[in-house]
């Protein structure tokens, strides 16, 4: 089996996106927009685009600096590590941002959206992940797939993956996954002895 991880509010203790907002000092302008696109109130992509249109005129070698200290939740990020080659992080979040946070969670692979950058500042988007296809990716290899996430823009990855298990370790999990999910966790032992547990079969 495959364990494919969403990274923000479900590996992380913290959405990163406010992370860089909270240290530029434009709060108010980045975190409700991030909470109304966990919800599902703002679509993803309208939202994500909105966000970095607004972080746009900031360092991106900065901002990944910023995000390789957000916390991770130590239990996932120990069976990531133990399960390495059937571990992979799936975000939306920018290439660019995130590339030191995810060489800190070691995992073998992950896959991002991808930023075009100029001159140490971001320029353009060249591709928005598609997370259901990912899951079909695999899928079509002939792996069982389960989906650990959290928001609003993971429900059709879950709708799709075998397995589809909600994480309420960092936020409110979005009302539209609750309704699909085969496994709902607000302990982060409970979710790791789970994994343990999927892993044998």
């Amino acid at each position: 089996m495959k364990f494919l991880f969403d990274l923000d509010g479900t590996l992380t203790l913290k959405e990163t996106l406010p992370v860089i907002a909270e240290h530029f000092g434009i709060e108010e302008q980045i975190i409700p927009l991030t909470q109304q696109t966990v919800q599902g109130i703002v679509p993803f992509e309208e939202g994500f685009m909105k966000r970095v249109h607004i972080l746009r005129q900031y360092s991106v070698s900065e901002i990944s600096r910023l995000l390789s200290t957000v916390p991770i939740h130590p239990l996932l990020l120990q069976f990531i590590r133990q399960e390495r080659a059937n571990c992979i992080v799936v975000s939306g979040n920018l290439d660019c941002w995130c590339h030191s946070l995810l060489e800190k969670i070691d995992c073998k692979h992950y896959y991002c959206s991808e930023a075009l950058v100029k001159d140490d500042k971001l320029v353009g988007i060249q591709r928005l992940l598609n997370k259901k296809a990912i899951v079909c990716t695999y899928q079509e290899q002939g792996e069982k797939v389960a989906f650990i996430g959290d928001g609003h823009n993971d429900l059709e990855a879950m709708r799709q993956a075998d397995l589809a298990i909600v994480s309420g370790l960092t936020n409110t999990p979005s009302p539209s996954l609750l309704s699909i999910a085969d496994q709902v966790f607000f302990d982060e032992k409970e979710l790791y002895d789970f994994l343990v547990q999927l892993r044998k079969l």
